[in-house]
Order: structure tokens, then sequence, then C-alpha cells
């Protein structure tokens, strides 16, 4: 008879703690995650910082945490913490127990390999009772977001057809005319435009007199990436690792048209994640301010096409740019595209081609 009651007493026991874990085990828990920084460059190191506290007097023998990441970030080796890794994303598991009142700080290490947008979107929690008995689990939304920014190189390191760009760009930023800022009347050249003509000054010298105008500081350099590597229009680029060079490229030469005091734009026939299949355009400005947003521009850019380059090169003279250094990143030049800068060029753009090399690029971007 003892030993039936003993069995009664068991189960009861286990019946009420049971019931006990799974009313009550994930009452109180609290879990935050949140990456160290917001933004970083490709290749580096950063912390995400990840809490769990029990604000409760009930012990928590095991508590089981799932979560997901892209596989671009790259975890360093932590004990406690299992790992499964697929194509694009991994999936990682942590198991530990929580004495009441407890808290649990983890920092993990990880290398950010890819430029682009991360985002902490969720975590699964499964807790239960020491004997297995019951279980109960929950899922955590989660607010945190990366932005991963393509990473600079040596500014020797861009292939520009000439070595002399730079010095050429700097001349050419202080030899435009400023149409606001009239400095008196010169006598007509050859080339010089009729609307030019000072009138009054004519009519003083007896000689043909044009505007003389000031030189202007403001020189504006627009740099275009083409996502198409060849002339087959496809949604889908064969090659990221080219496109991912040809943005470093483009980062490179921004930050060093801002060192040199000048507006920088960008524009490409991608897509932003904020505005899917939109061509990406943005207004030369100049200082640091416009560095950060280009940087913020390239970190959300779908590694796609939102249309051909042709067309996307034929709105932008439709957009009618005009005096502007446009230095165009490209794997490619068709007839089509060839065109389009002759009449870039002869609206007053100086045109600069930047040639992209896949089949060299891959090998650069894996070391």
């Amino acid at each position: 008879m003892n030993i039936y009651w003993f069995l009664f007493i068991a189960f009861l026991i286990l019946a009420v703690q049971g019931w006990i874990y799974r009313r009550w085990s994930l009452s109180q828990l609290q879990y935050s995650r949140k990456f160290s920084t917001p933004t970083c460059y490709r290749g580096d190191e950063i912390l995400i910082l990840e809490t769990i506290s029990n604000r409760k007097l009930l012990p928590l023998p095991w508590l089981l945490l799932q979560s997901q990441f892209h596989t671009a970030l790259q975890f360093q080796h932590q004990s406690n913490l299992d790992i499964s890794k697929g194509q694009f994303y991994q999936n990682h598991k942590s198991i530990f127990s929580l004495m009441p009142y407890t808290q649990i700080v983890r920092k993990h290490r990880i290398i950010c390999s890819k430029r682009g947008s991360y985002r902490l979107n969720t975590v699964s929690l499964t807790c239960g009772d020491a004997f297995g008995i019951s279980k109960t689990y929950k899922t955590l939304p989660l607010d945190g977001q990366l932005l991963v920014f393509p990473k600079p190189i040596p500014m020797d390191e861009v292939p520009l057809p000439s070595r002399s760009w730079q010095g050429e760009v700097i001349v050419r930023r202080w030899i435009l005319d400023d149409p606001f800022t009239v400095a008196g009347a010169r006598e007509y050249r050859y080339g010089d435009t009729l609307n030019g003509i000072n009138w009054k000054a004519t009519a003083r010298n007896g000689m043909l007199q044009v505007h003389n105008r000031e030189r202007t500081a403001d020189h504006r350099v627009v740099i275009m990436v083409n996502f198409d590597l060849n002339e087959s229009v496809q949604t889908q680029i064969s090659d990221p690792d080219t496109i991912e060079k040809a943005l470093s490229y483009a980062i490179t030469i921004a930050d060093w048209v801002i060192s040199q005091g000048m507006e920088i734009g960008f524009a490409c026939n991608g897509y932003s994640e904020d505005a899917p299949k939109e061509p990406v355009f943005v207004e030369p400005r100049g200082g640091h301010e416009a560095l950060n947003e280009l940087n913020y521009v390239m970190a959300k850019l779908v590694i796609a096409q939102s249309l051909g380059f042709e067309q996307f090169m034929a709105n932008i003279i439709r957009n009618q740019i005009v005096d502007t250094d446009i230095v165009l990143i490209s794997a490619y030049i068709s007839n089509e595209i060839q065109l389009h800068i002759e009449h870039l060029q002869a609206t007053g753009n100086i045109v600069t081609i930047v040639e992209l090399q896949p089949d060299a690029l891959k090998s650069e971007v894996a070391n």
C-alpha cells in the first residue's frame, strides 16, 4: 500500500510542477539583442549583445534559444552555440539554465563579410521543467538593423583609364564659368555664345563685347554603375562579386571627390530595398554628409537590375544632366551605350569609363 501512495504523491508532484512551469516559466523572462553599432564597413568585426533575464522566483532548469542570421554575418567560435549553415542563412541554438533573479549577458563577435542591410527579426524561446514533462515556447519580435557599407580601397587600385584623371578633375573644377557672377566685360572671342553678349558695353566701345564671368568653385561628379554584366537583359546578376567590386570603386572615388571639396552624386540601374524596382539617382551634394548618404544608399542596394542600362542612360539624358564629370563603371560598352555617352559629351559632360573585369575580380574578392 505504501508504494502506491508513494507513486501517487510522486505523480502529483510531477503534475503540479509541470503545471507551474507551463503557466509561469516564460513570465517575467526578458530578452534583448542588438548590434554594438548600427553601421560598419565590409570586413569589420563587431559585436551582437544578447541579454536574458529571469525576473521571478521560479528557476529555469533549461532554456533553449533559437534564431536565424544571414551567412554574411560570420560568428567567431564560441562555447554553448550550435550553428547549422545553409547557403544564405544560418540557424543558431543555445541552451542554458537560469536561477531566480539572474541575468546573463553574452557577446558574440561577428565579421561582416558582405555589404548589405541586415535585420534582427525574431527569436524563439523554449523552456520547461527539469523532468521534461512539460515545455512551453514563444517567439519574440526584435528590432535591430545593421548597415554594412562597401569597403573603400586605395585610390590607385581603381582602374581609371588615365592616372592623370584626378588632376584633370581638379583643374576642371576651377575653369567653369559661374552664370550668376559677372565681372565686367571683355572682347568677344570665337566660341563665345550670343546670349553672353553685353550690348551696353558693345555700344560704348564700338566693338562686340561679352560678359566676363567669374570662375566657379562648384564642380559636380556623378558616378554611374552598370549592373548589367553583358548586353543580355537579366534580372538576376550572374556574378554579384563584380558588382560589389564596382561599389567599392564607387565609394572610393566618392571619398576622394569629397576630400577635394567637390560635389558627388551617384546613379545605378539597380534598386534599393526601400524602393523596389526603381533605379537609383542621388543628386550631387558636397560635404561629408553627402558621403554618408552614399554609404547608406549603397548598403541598401539589392544586387538586381531595375531596368536595362541603355534605358537607364536614356532616362538620365532626358533629365538634362549637363556640365558634369561622369564616371561610368561598367563591364561592357555596347553601341547604344556609346551613343548615349557621345550625347552626354555633346551637352558639356565629361565621361570617364572605369572598366570592370569579372573573371579577374572573382579571385580578388575571394582573397
